[in-house]
């Protein structure tokens, strides 16, 4: 049995973080991202105030997301089989939420961050001390996705119709596509 960070079968009991694993999820949730993103630009365009800040968070995603492309090369990770639906779901919730209008836009985005800077947490303290490379990419781009929850509660994402609802089924839904994504 092989003894490297990529081996995708692990052991019970096995302490090891499953790296490969996290490199799938994350490369899979920051390309969701950037078709959030690219769905609510496509209804907002660029005649609301709110659209700008959105289109300064897709750069970021996009950066976040061609890092990861890179490392699923490097490190020869299988990217998720579920990209194709990533892709137009995403672009859906982003479209779907910017028809609402912008605070719904901002209400998506701040649901999403909350559940990424979750995620992300959890995958730090796994990863403790064993990735000092994934490591460092994680808390560089988590504090840019904390950052984006921020700017969207700050462009009134809470003021947005039904956002109690609207957030946590944003939510709900984003702990589903992270589970989906590790394994398939």
């Amino acid at each position: 049995m092989a003894d490297t960070q990529n081996d995708a079968l692990t052991l019970p009991g096995d302490s090891r973080p499953d790296v490969e694993s996290m490199i799938r999820v994350d490369q899979a949730g920051e390309y969701g991202a950037t078709r959030i993103y690219a769905g609510q630009l496509a209804i907002l365009g660029d005649r609301d105030p709110v659209a700008r800040s959105i289109a300064r968070m897709a750069e970021q995603e996009r950066r976040h997301c061609d890092r990861f492309d890179a490392l699923t090369i490097e490190r020869g990770v299988r990217p998720t089989l579920l990209q194709p639906l990533w892709d137009r779901a995403g672009f859906a919730l982003g479209a779907a939420s910017a028809l609402l209008g912008p605070k719904a836009a901002m209400a998506c985005t701040a649901a999403i961050e909350t559940e990424i800077d979750l995620h992300y947490s959890e995958q730090l303290e796994e990863l403790g001390d064993s990735d000092p490379e994934l490591s460092s990419m994680i808390a560089e781009f988590q504090a840019e996705e904390v950052e984006h929850r921020e700017t969207a509660i700050a462009e009134g994402a809470e003021q947005a119709p039904g956002y109690p609802f609207l957030s946590g089924a944003i939510r709900l839904g984003c702990r589903i596509a992270i589970a989906a994504a590790k394994r398939i």
